[in-house]
């Protein structure tokens, strides 16, 4: 941990490349996976975990050590970019032209149950993207980038009480969707 402290104060300094690749190179992974679990699309999660780190690095001059680690830092930024791109027109150009063929021959599983898994995945996301930013940020973070509830109630600074009420409520509210979809 302290050689991230390190890089960061060298970046806050001044930009050196070097550094910045190396504090990227730490989390490029993780972000990269939170972003996949999210889009399904490993084109679309090299896309946002760059804007990520690029933004990260654009504003590391406003992170501030003592409010949070770095790494809650950098999924904050995950996850309001996440939202954003969820409410932007691309995604939503995105979800009228998308090829029926990316959907068709999926791998050597089950073409049925790819297909199922899919069409879930797209449903919750879709009831995801209804919800207000401030629960979906929660539910975000707890579902694809498996934080714990404490840990989500430091990163969004809010009592752990207000962080379990968002997090219920939208989890019952999406389900609820699901089921109305299942029974029509």
């Amino acid at each position: 941990m302290d050689q991230e402290k390190k890089w960061i104060k060298q970046l806050q300094k001044n930009i050196k490349a070097s550094v910045a690749n190396d504090l990227v190179a730490k989390y490029y992974k993780e972000i990269y996976s939170f972003c996949y679990k999210q889009t399904l699309d490993a084109d679309l999660s090299l896309d946002l975990t760059q804007d990520i780190f690029m933004s990260a690095l654009q504003s590391i001059g406003q992170y501030n050590n003592q409010k949070a680690s770095f790494r809650t830092w950098l999924y904050k930024i995950a996850s309001n970019r996440l939202v954003d791109y969820y409410r932007s027109k691309s995604y939503r150009y995105a979800q009228l032209e998308q090829p029926m063929e990316e959907d068709q021959f999926e791998d050597k599983y089950d073409l049925t149950l790819s297909l199922e898994y899919k069409e879930d995945y797209a449903r919750v996301t879709a009831y995801i993207n209804k919800l207000d930013v401030r629960s979906q940020q929660v539910i975000r973070l707890k579902l694809f980038g498996e934080y714990t509830l404490q840990e989500i109630a430091e990163i969004e600074v809010l009592p752990l009480s207000t962080v379990k009420t968002r997090y219920y409520s939208a989890l019952r509210w999406v389900r609820s969707k699901m089921e109305a979809d299942r029974l029509e």
